[in-house]
């Protein structure tokens, strides 16, 4: 199944478009970081109208988890691009340090890993991943999953420019949003 997630250059999309059945938008927190096309600036390619100015990603989730959590919660999403040229098995040694990250940091309640599909039409060819976590407060975020020695010691190197390990491109968007309630199952 694809699901669809949205980052939106003008936080405004407030309706779910036609023929899309499963999505994620909405006015993204402080500390949102809206990451760079490859012009610095929004990429919309054959989106329909209802989704112009927003970068729409379909999603083949990979790795996922549910962890039950009522009412109000933090919706925590990441798109990356993983540097082309890099060999499957070090992607797969990536994701599966990502994938690990919810055993590890009990802050994080619903999660998935999903690689981007952009052979669905309308689907933004910026992002190879994206991975989306729930968390119950800001703080759980902020807080336990950021400064967790796992994160530094182990997914950290993939994202730091300076480290040889490093495999993401710089420039990932990291969209921090409230959600009224369950938005991974």
């Amino acid at each position: 199944m694809t699901r669809w997630v949205m980052r939106t250059a003008s936080n405004e999309v407030t309706g779910r478009p036609g023929g899309v059945r499963e999505w994620s938008a909405g006015a993204d927190l402080p500390g949102s970081l809206r990451g760079r096309g490859r012009n610095g600036d929004f990429r919309a390619e054959a989106l329909p109208p209802a989704l112009a100015g927003a970068d729409a990603v379909a999603l083949q989730p990979i790795f996922s988890g549910h962890r039950p959590l009522r009412g109000k919660r933090v919706k925590r999403t990441l798109l990356l691009r993983v540097r082309a040229g890099t060999p499957e098995d070090v992607v797969a040694r990536f994701e599966a340090e990502l994938a690990a990250m919810p055993d590890l940091i009990r802050t994080i309640h619903s999660w998935a890993l999903s690689r981007a599909d952009p052979a669905i039409p309308g689907a933004s060819t910026m992002w190879t991943h994206v991975f989306e976590q729930e968390f119950a407060d800001l703080d759980g975020l902020t807080g336990e999953y950021l400064l967790h020695p796992y994160h530094w010691t182990c997914v950290d190197r993939w994202f730091d420019g300076e480290n040889p390990a490093s495999i993401v491109e710089p420039g990932p968007a990291h969209l921090i949003r409230w959600a009224p309630g369950e938005v991974l199952r």
